[in-house]
């Protein structure tokens, strides 16, 4: 089980389901990370925490914690 976390700068996952709380998952999914959406990782803050990632064309900074509660299939490149 690959999550969203686990992805390098450059890679691209598909999203296949979120375990987070629910008003984070809810928030996330406002976001438009949703099942069968395309995230890509763009950057990295210095400590590594936030990340951003680029969602339906829009660019999401999320942290460590919520990027390990989605669960993603990486897309080959």
């Amino acid at each position: 089980m690959l999550k969203l976390i686990d992805l390098e700068l450059g890679e691209s996952g598909v999203v296949k389901s979120i375990d987070l709380d629910p008003s984070m998952m809810r928030r996330l999914w406002d976001l438009g990370f949703t099942n069968g959406t395309t995230v890509d990782v763009l950057y990295a803050a210095p400590s590594g925490d936030p990340c951003a990632y680029k969602v339906r064309g829009t660019v999401f900074s999320i942290r460590e914690t919520e990027a390990k509660g989605i669960e993603v299939k990486k897309v080959n490149q």
